[in-house]
């Protein structure tokens, strides 16, 4: 196990390498200069150059991407361009709300999906069934912006009962945190819940098949405990892997969302960097996704051995 996760941990170097390279020279070939946008429409080309010259823009990319990658080694991710400030920094104000609105639309996804999934495999092919996967159907293609805009015009607007945008804190206490964030987690974890029900159901259809479920029931066992201590726990595996993509999805879906709602987190940030071109942000958010994405695998695939303990890994 031990030699397994050194090999883990030392597979995301080469992956990071590879996103950070395309991903600086990808930026630095679109189009657009973050220059002229600090100059403004009435600046001349002097004036143009001149701020190129200060940023380091004006040297060739090779020399840009030596530059960045020796400041990367020693875990500086750069100064922000408009912000004026650490892009490290940066992420770290604004990775509470993100990282919080994940959390909970990934728990939402979860508590609606694993269930829903259950009930739907047990039931197969009767009105329950056809009922939980015509919604997961529609769930599944429902945008989350969408979903979004009608949670506001519906528990926002007309019946008053959450705020329509805006973050609390969680300093501030749990429940008004919760409110602030209660309607952009749905509306994430939603769309997520009716991929892990459809997944979860038909895993579950493929264990109910096997002989030891059938043995179970001879035996006399109850049904609840037949499906719930011996089909779920062996069903649950391609569902985590699932759990664990859906998790990726929620915090990328988060540009969106968090633009919608009005939410100071990684996404807003984004969002204003491209439109700004603020190079340096764009890297920094950028590698941080690929770490989160690898940091997920791996916790899923450690999940598999607590789950199953007859999966080994060396």
């Amino acid at each position: 196990m031990k030699v397994y996760l050194l090999r883990r941990v030392l597979a995301v170097i080469p992956v990071m390498i590879v996103v950070a390279t395309v991903t600086f020279v990808l930026l630095h070939l679109a189009p657009g200069d973050p220059a002229s946008v600090m100059a403004g429409p009435d600046a001349t080309e002097h004036d143009v150059a001149k701020i190129r010259r200060l940023l380091g823009l004006d040297e060739l990319l090779p020399v840009q991407l030596v530059r960045w990658y020796s400041r990367l080694l020693v875990g500086d991710l750069g100064t922000s361009i408009f912000l004026r400030q650490p892009v490290l920094e940066a992420i770290v104000d604004r990775l509470e709300p993100t990282l919080l609105l994940a959390l909970w639309g990934l728990l939402i996804a979860v508590l609606i999906g694993i269930p829903t999934g259950v009930v739907s495999a047990r039931y197969r092919n009767t009105v329950v069934d056809q009922s939980c996967m015509g919604l997961a159907l529609v769930g599944l293609s429902i945008p989350n912006f969408l979903l979004g805009l009608l949670m506001i015009l519906f528990f926002g607007v007309w019946l008053g009962w959450l705020p329509v945008a805006g973050y609390v804190p969680l300093e501030r206490g749990l429940w008004a945190n919760l409110r602030s964030l209660i309607m952009p987690a749905v509306s994430l974890g939603l769309v997520q819940s009716a991929l892990i029900a459809r997944i979860t159901r038909s895993s579950m259809l493929d264990v109910l098949r096997e002989q030891y479920i059938l043995a179970g029931r001879a035996k006399g066992l109850s049904e609840p405990n037949v499906i719930y201590k011996h089909a779920l726990r062996n069903a649950i595996i391609p569902t985590l892997t699932v759990i664990g993509i859906s998790f990726a999805v929620i915090l990328g879906g988060a540009v969106v969302v968090e633009n919608v709602f009005n939410i100071p987190g990684l996404g807003r940030l984004i969002y204003s960097a491209v439109l700004r071109r603020d190079y340096p942000v764009i890297q920094g958010v950028v590698l941080l996704v690929a770490v989160k994405y690898t940091l997920v695998n791996l916790v899923v695939d450690l999940a598999y051995i607590a789950i199953d303990p007859r999966i080994r890994y060396r």
